[in-house]
């Protein structure tokens, strides 16, 4: 969605906006109702739309673009053009500015002028955006690509002039000033928002806001001044429904300043003028095709006898109107149903199955170390089962649930174990007759609980995992997409690469690097190396490639890993104490009428008893989690010693329930 630019300076503004069913639709409002200005035919999906027009005038004409097409249209709705990208792949990012056209598909990004092929570049990893900088203080266009890998790429005509490391995948850019200016914002899949200058030779972060209440990940970012200090405020949408307003204090700190939940992911925001001359707006539109206005109107209501609120005229008349537009839509529905039972009824009937689209996410959250599954659906959803089918042991999961109507949009959370792989299967069934289903599919990798990095600590003890083999850069390439998140599918550019990860639940690091016929990998974690040892050495075999497998044993890694896990294990044993103590306390208060003859940690225990009760529910089973990490560490020490210790671990959780640093290190220690 996009507003077009007002004519006159007391004027309303055009909403355009493109949809999945490849229609571009532009309207207006007047005295509270949608007025129709254009309306194409229905086509292929529309992926991207972006505004445009010659330098230095009104940027107001239309491009949409659906596959590898892009086309043009005025603000009356007349096609001007039609540029096919030749792309193998659909595109999926697009800017315009003047006669340049910059678009990308997964990988690839093509800048073309005046329909002519001007640059060409092949990304490192996925993009998801892009955007192009024009300002006096830079020499050129400077076009910036957001990647998957976390890495902002400024582009030099066809080369890589720099990239600007962020602390998340980016999902959107969008200029702070869009009359032009070298500054840039990014919002990321995780949360995230940043500022960062664009030079010509580098950049700089100028601030970030992080997103420490765990809201959405960032789907769209427009700038517009809608708090009416003279300085642009930045609106953002989330793929959770939330909508946020941040201005700037006087010191040039961002804070929240406005928040709104819608029920639906946020898919666009712009602000402008739109509903009422005078009054600005802040204008979203949902998944499922819903335009939403907050405006900045005042509502006035009028209190009338007994304080009785009253509405105006115009609100009554509003609701009036949509009354009978919802009654229509009623009698059509049962209209439609009638007319599916006498089908379905007859000898020649074929039961059509209705097709839906389902909006899904399946991404790993580094504050909590779980997976958070988002589906969305166009219409309620009836049902939902998950079945998890993991490597060793088969079906480990099967769960249903039943939704209350009304349900579009569902989040789960999903705890993984590294080792334990597997596809986790949704099974999406929405209220529609007849009955039909689909299933999403998300494979859980053997490391699932890593997370890429830009670099990682060079001082830490590390254990090694050497392999040599007749196999190719693809072949291995492939192995550490099977066992690790957030790697590219493509093989990459060039004889070797190193990717830096790190675990987001212990902090523990892997360093892999790999090229033809040699794999190397790293990591200060020996049961990181253990799971890769026997995943690689399946996948090799599956291809019967002969690996030829070496180690490099470290044993200060281990004590450095328990050390690790200390303060989290420590503050998970005091917290569960604590939480065992809550009811005797609250017992024993009723029973004497007051906590005061209590020592000052049990009163304290038991004024914080909600807070300690929330977090201990937050996180179910995290004492396990940490107990079975420490008896996977003390079984692969000792398997790489040729040693089998299971037997030893019941003594090793009689230590961990009585649990002392150095009495579990001497444990580890002993031979």
């Amino acid at each position: 969605m996009r507003l077009l630019p007002a004519v006159g300076k007391k004027a309303t503004q055009k909403v355009a906006i493109a949809d999945h069913d490849g229609v571009l639709t532009c309207f207006g409002m007047k005295k509270g109702e949608a007025v129709s200005v254009f309306k194409t035919l229905p086509g292929p999906k529309i992926a991207r739309m972006d505004l445009g027009g010659a330098i230095g005038t009104p940027q107001e004409k239309i491009f949409v673009c659906s596959g590898s097409q892009v086309r043009g249209f005025t603000k009356k709705g007349k096609q001007f053009l039609t540029f096919e990208a030749n792309l193998t792949e659909n595109i999926n990012a697009m800017h315009v500015s003047g006669a340049d056209l910059f678009v990308c598909a997964s990988y690839i990004y093509n800048h073309y002028c005046d329909c002519k092929d001007q640059d060409y570049f092949l990304s490192g990893d996925k993009i998801n955006d892009i955007i192009c900088l024009s300002s006096e203080k830079l020499l050129r266009l400077t076009p910036v690509l957001a990647c998957q890998d976390r890495i902002l790429r400024v582009l030099q005509g066809s080369e890589l002039a720099y990239d600007i490391e962020i602390p998340g995948p980016p999902s959107v850019l969008e200029l702070y000033n869009k009359d032009g200016g070298d500054e840039i914002l990014y919002g990321t899949t995780d949360g995230k928002i940043g500022l960062v200058q664009i030079g010509d030779h580098s950049a700089g972060i100028k601030w970030e806001i992080d997103n420490n209440k765990r809201k959405g990940g960032v789907l769209c970012i427009d700038t517009y001044d809608i708090i009416g200090d003279g300085v642009n405020d930045i609106l953002v949408g989330r793929d959770d429904g939330t909508v946020e307003v941040f201005g700037f204090d006087n010191s040039g700190e961002s804070t929240l300043r406005f928040e709104h939940v819608l029920s639906e992911s946020v898919t666009s925001i712009q602000g402008g003028c739109v509903g009422k001359e005078s009054y600005d707006e802040l204008l979203t539109s949902t998944y499922t095709g819903w335009v939403t206005g907050l405006t900045t109107e005042p509502q006035k209501t009028e209190a009338g006898p007994g304080d009785e609120v009253r509405m105006s005229k115009e609100t009554q008349s509003k609701i009036e109107t949509l009354r009978a537009e919802l009654e229509q839509l009623q009698v059509k529905v049962l209209q439609g149903r009638e007319q599916y039972q006498q089908i379905s009824q007859s000898n020649t009937a074929v039961s059509a199955v209705p097709v839906f689209s389902i909006n899904d996410k399946f991404t790993l959250s580094q504050d909590d170390a779980s997976y958070s599954l988002t589906l969305e659906v166009q219409t309620a959803i009836d049902n939902l089962l998950l079945q998890v089918y993991a490597q060793p042991n088969g079906n480990f999961l099967l769960a249903t649930y039943r939704c209350q109507a009304n349900t579009t949009r569902m989040e789960l959370k999903v705890r993984s174990i590294e080792g334990q792989y597997g596809t986790l299967q949704a099974y999406v069934t929405p209220r529609l007759q007849p009955k039909t289903c689909q299933v999403r599919q998300y494979q859980i990798k053997p490391l699932s609980l890593h997370q890429r990095t830009h670099s990682i600590d060079p001082d830490r003890p590390m254990n090694q995992l050497n392999l040599v083999g007749q196999f190719s850069f693809a072949e291995i390439h492939s192995w550490v997409v099977f066992c690790l998140p957030e790697v590219p599918e493509k093989t990459p550019a060039g004889e070797s690469i190193t990717f830096y990860f790190y675990n987001t639940f212990l902090g523990t690091q892997l360093e892999a690097t790999y090229s033809k016929g040699e794999g190397h990998f790293k990591s200060d974690n020996i049961s990181t190396i253990s799971i890769l040892t026997d995943v690689l050495s399946k996948e090799a075999t599956k291809k019967k490639i002969n690996l030829n497998i070496s180690y490099d044993i470290n044993d200060d890694s281990v004590s450095h890993t328990l050390r690790m896990i200390h303060p989290k294990l420590e503050y998970q044993l005091v917290l569960a104490r604590k939480v065992q103590l809550v009811d005797a306390l609250k017992e024993l208060q009723v029973h004497e009428g007051n906590a005061d003859f209590l020592i000052p940690e049990y009163r304290s225990i038991l004024d914080e008893s909600a807070n300690l009760l929330e977090e201990y529910k937050k996180q179910p089973a995290h004492l396990e989690r940490l107990y079975g990490m420490i008896t996977d560490l003390f079984i692969d020490k000792f398997k790489f010693k040729g040693q089998n210790v299971k037997t030893k671990v019941s003594s090793l959780l009689e230590i961990l329930d009585n649990y002392e640093l150095k009495s579990l290190l001497d444990f580890f220690n002993e031979p």
